[in-house]
């Protein structure tokens, strides 16, 4: 039995983030195909924000304590039986499975050796965490909307974790982007290389024109966003509205019987892949992370909060080790 123990974010109810603390856990032992990475960093996501809370308790149960912490970026400390595709001491980075819980905000963590990838040679590993959430962005462009060269991308939300490497990755892959954000953010979009960037509040979406592709990080007013698509348009969401979950979820699956445009909803699992094709646009100079600000463990409650107030730029970065 392991008595190493190891510093953790942890929580012992559900509520606002004052409830998280950094507590002791044991130092997990990597099974067979899993790789233990000693963490260097991780980015906070609104995921994590929405089970903290407890608005997901009726999947999340009522065993504590619970962990948070979902991306990471790192060192190979030990392999499990049957890993031979990487070496202790290689640079890494991965996105652990929601179906098998959170844990990344912790000195190490356990994870499938297929659900990691090499972080390219020169990147920091503090600016690498914000980084492999940007898998989502490629499943849902590439993989779900299947992004066309000339086509219009609208991205809602398009300064937030997801948001801010969709437009990267829609210039990347030749769309005319459009950048819906704060006002605040405007520039900051720009500079990722939005052609269009403008206030979400300022305008009304109708006013927007069409588009081949809307990417959706917001969750709400599906519907009158998913008017403004083209014949043979395709909307990509990856937010819930909890609020009105029967009705969202209802007109979700509506929309794939009805009406020209599909609304396509999925969580990120990105495959050996997705880890590399990642790796590949940032050596290629065309997804470059972007840190808001890096906290320390013991400032995730900080950090849980800046994200709750809104305005990230990017990616909020707490810096393990």
């Amino acid at each position: 039995m392991n008595d190493r123990m190891m510093q953790a974010v942890l929580f012992d109810r559900y509520g606002g983030p004052d409830v998280l603390y950094v507590g002791r856990a044991p130092v997990p032992e990597p099974a067979p195909g899993e790789v233990l990475v000693k963490v260097s960093a991780f980015s906070v996501n609104g995921s994590e924000l929405t089970v903290r809370a407890g608005r997901l308790r009726l999947l999340t149960g009522r065993e504590f304590p619970k962990r948070v912490g979902l991306d990471f970026t790192g060192e190979v400390a030990a392999l499990g039986a049957g890993v031979g595709r990487l070496r202790t001491g290689d640079r890494v980075w991965g996105v652990l499975s929601r179906t098998s819980g959170w844990g990344s905000a912790a000195e190490y963590v356990t994870v499938p050796a297929e659900r990691v990838g090499l972080v390219p040679d020169g990147l920091d590993l503090v600016e690498a965490a914000t980084l492999p959430v940007a898998t989502t962005a490629i499943t849902a462009l590439r993989d779900k909307a299947r992004l066309r060269p000339g086509e219009r991308l609208l991205v809602r939300g398009a300064a937030g974790g997801i948001g801010h490497a969709a437009v990267q990755l829609g210039k990347a892959y030749g769309a005319d982007v459009t950048a819906l954000a704060r006002s605040a953010n405007l520039d900051f979009v720009r500079g990722l290389g939005a052609d269009a960037a403008i206030d979400h509040r300022s305008i009304d979406p109708a006013e927007l024109g069409r588009f081949d592709v809307v990417m959706d990080t917001v969750g709400t007013d599906l519907r009158t966003f998913r008017r403004l698509l083209n014949p043979g348009g395709r909307m990509v969401s990856i937010a819930l509205d909890l609020d009105r979950l029967p009705a969202w979820l209802g007109y979700v699956a509506a929309s794939a019987v009805h009406g020209r445009g599909r609304v396509r909803f999925f969580s990120g699992n990105p495959s050996q892949e997705h880890m590399d094709d990642l790796a590949r646009h940032v050596t290629e100079g065309k997804l470059k992370p972007m840190v808001d600000t890096v906290y320390s463990l013991e400032e995730t409650v900080t950090a849980h909060r800046a994200l709750a107030a809104g305005g990230v730029r990017g990616k909020y970065v707490v810096k393990v080790s």
